[in-house]
């Protein structure tokens, strides 16, 4: 008999994945016997490919929180659809809370002109030329989902024809 070897399968895919940190803070929850602390993290997951998540984690150490956040990352991720000028397809807005948030196209060499928490997730989504622009809360949380929430109303040139029923090549015909 042939001894048999143990095929050594990964733990975890071989993930491209980024993960940045937006904001880790300090909670409390008031139990009996006084107050319990622990963590909380938010953290953008992202390939630069069109793939980004926005997570939340909570644990009683930071780096128990983040890892939390990573994961709940992972299950939120949505598709973006890029032009191949790396931008968005058309103007969209989003909100989340009491955040909104507005996105243009920009054209190629421009940049990623935005703020904060959006900055975060437009770099991660792999979207290099745009402008965008917070409006209302500047709570990163509440922003970054606002982002996010606009990069899923975002259609691609082959959707709208489709919805239509013409080529692509007639969307431009005037």
């Amino acid at each position: 008999m042939a001894k048999q070897r143990k095929k050594s399968r990964p733990k975890e895919k071989e993930s491209n994945f980024q993960e940045r940190v937006i904001q880790i803070r300090r909670v409390s929850k008031v139990v009996k016997g006084g107050k319990k602390l622990s963590f909380r993290a938010i953290v953008v997951v992202g390939n630069e490919k069109g793939q980004v998540g926005v997570g939340v984690g909570k644990a009683g150490d930071v780096i128990g929180a983040v890892r939390k956040g990573v994961a709940d990352g992972k299950k939120q991720l949505i598709e973006v659809s890029l032009t191949q000028s790396n931008s968005i397809t058309h103007p969209a807005n989003g909100t989340a809370g009491g955040a909104k948030v507005m996105m243009r196209p920009a054209a190629p060499g421009t940049g990623v002109i935005a703020g904060g928490a959006v900055r975060t997730v437009l770099e991660l989504a792999g979207v290099k030329n745009i402008l965008a622009k917070q409006l209302g809360s500047n709570n990163p949380l509440n922003n970054a989902r606002a982002a996010v929430n606009a990069l899923e109303a975002l259609r691609s040139f082959s959707e709208v024809a489709k919805e239509r029923g013409v080529p692509i090549e007639n969307l431009y015909a005037k």
